[in-house]
């Protein structure tokens, strides 16, 4: 049984040189290295540090004597005991389905996407289940998304979620000093998420809204928008995929134990360790538009980006939202119970983005904002029509999402990321734009009707927004 080390800062374990392990060990040498816990302002020096130790974690194959493996446990995000041990703990339904991140996340480079061999199987609404069907009616075949650029992803939805709730709260003080119902539109960096209806008594009805949670939380991980952050969807997915199960979800304070999925290996994954791969996901740089040496492509590229406005493809893949801090706060404010959150700690870590040299080559506004290049608007939407109706090939919703809403994929990095749609089914960028129903029919539907010429400009523009590797 594995143990950690405990006590003292955070920032002096990042200081001290890792625990020493014989070169043939069968584990996880990276494992605890970070220390118990991370808190406060790292420096570039600390922060490169901590980052390294989570590209090991995210590159490291997890074996039993890490604790891979949940013989007694679930993969579901609620922590929830098998009724009986499987004789095989590796399905490539309900996991275990991999040894390590990087293992489908690795196109271009590892933190990148993964091809349709690399899907993985979302089985949320079966939280208590315990299965080993392949089945489609019991989970949802999704593909392998990027990271790079998750860190500003993550700011810019906290940013919407404070603003959206001060409105709220805003519209209930003056609903309540005024004496009578006040109706607001929830707009936050331009984009629409509907009304609000509030009233004196503090009555909120929420029929109207559009693309968020009721809590009007910005959930901008996993195809249907339901995953807060980095780190909530780093713990689920370590103990989905590898049977690596943190301590700050299944450990002692949620589970009255420290060795919850009965492999023999207690308290898995450490919070340092956590904030080890949430430091590494979250520094990876933004995606970028790239210049075509082509001539022809050059040409081509720059029509298409006037097209994609023309066409309204801007409406949902917005070019670039704004953002006003780069400082990285881990944990954040909005994640729930079982991930870690600012109360559990003496002070969160703070990862200052504006540390990494890749930021200096984003835009700013006049504001001083940074641009983030996204092309998404971090809202869900419906896809699907009585014509159009590709995307909508699932049978499970998801945290109550529909089968057929999906949040805007973001397009930086698709030039890299092939091939496309929530289940990576799709082979080029011309079939994914024409599977666009729902909100995006009238974009679709504009780029059928265009010229091809027209149609190989946006094909053009799209391949430019690349990950360098």
């Amino acid at each position: 049984m594995r143990r950690w080390i405990t006590g003292g800062a955070a920032l002096m374990a990042l200081a001290m040189p890792a625990m020493a392990a014989e070169p043939w060990e069968e584990r996880t040498a990276a494992l605890g290295t970070a220390g118990a816990e991370v808190s406060g302002t790292l420096d570039a020096a600390q922060l490169k540090a901590l980052s390294d130790i989570g590209e090991k974690l995210f590159e490291a194959r997890y074996t039993t004597l890490d604790g891979s493996g949940r013989p007694l446990a679930t993969q579901a995000i609620v922590p929830t005991k098998r009724r009986h041990p499987v004789p095989n703990e590796f399905s490539r339904t309900a996991g275990m389905d991999s040894n390590s991140c990087s293992s489908c996340h690795n196109q271009p480079v590892v933190g990148g996407a993964g091809d349709f061999s690399m899907n993985v199987f979302v089985s949320e609404g079966f939280e208590s289940a315990d299965f080993d069907t392949t089945d489609p009616q019991f989970s949802n075949e999704r593909g392998t998304t990027h990271l790079f650029g998750a860190g500003l992803v993550e700011l810019l939805a906290r940013e919407m979620t404070a603003d959206l709730q001060r409105q709220r709260l805003e519209a209930l003080k003056e609903a309540e000093k005024v004496g009578k119902e006040l109706r607001i539109k929830l707009v936050t960096k331009g984009i629409d998420f509907g009304w609000l209806t509030v009233h004196p008594d503090g009555i909120v009805d929420m029929s109207e809204l559009d693309g968020v949670d009721m809590d009007l939380v910005i959930r901008p991980f996993s195809q249907k928008g339901v995953m807060t952050s980095i780190r909530q969807f780093t713990i689920n997915a370590l103990n989905a995929h590898h049977g690596m199960e943190a301590e700050e979800r299944f450990g002692a304070r949620w589970t009255g134990e420290a060795d919850f999925d009965g492999d023999g290996v207690a308290d898995e994954i450490n919070a340092a360790d956590v904030s080890a791969l949430v430091a590494w996901q979250a520094t990876r740089p933004a995606p970028v538009e790239e210049v075509p040496d082509d001539a022809r492509w050059r040409e081509m590229a720059a029509l298409g980006a006037r097209n994609f406005g023309a066409m309204g493809c801007e409406t949902c893949h917005k070019p670039s939202l704004p953002l006003t801090s780069l400082k990285f706060s881990d944990p954040g404010g909005a994640d729930v119970a079982g991930t870690l959150s600012i109360s559990q700690v003496k002070a969160p870590a703070i990862y200052d983005l504006a540390l990494e040299k890749w930021t200096d080559a984003l835009p700013r506004n006049d504001k001083g904002e940074v641009l983030v290049p996204l092309f998404g608007d971090l809202k869900r939407h419906t896809m699907t029509d009585n014509r159009i109706d590709q995307l909508g090939n699932e049978l499970l919703p998801q945290r109550f999402v529909d089968r057929n809403i999906f949040m805007t994929a973001e397009l930086w990095g698709v030039g890299s990321t092939a091939p496309y749609g929530h289940r990576n089914d799709i082979t080029t960028l011309d079939e994914v734009i024409r599977a666009h129903g729902g909100d995006g029919r009238a974009a679709r539907d504009a780029y059928v009707a265009a010229s091809e010429a027209d149609r190989n400009s946006i094909i053009a523009y799209l391949k430019t927004l690349v990950i360098k590797p």
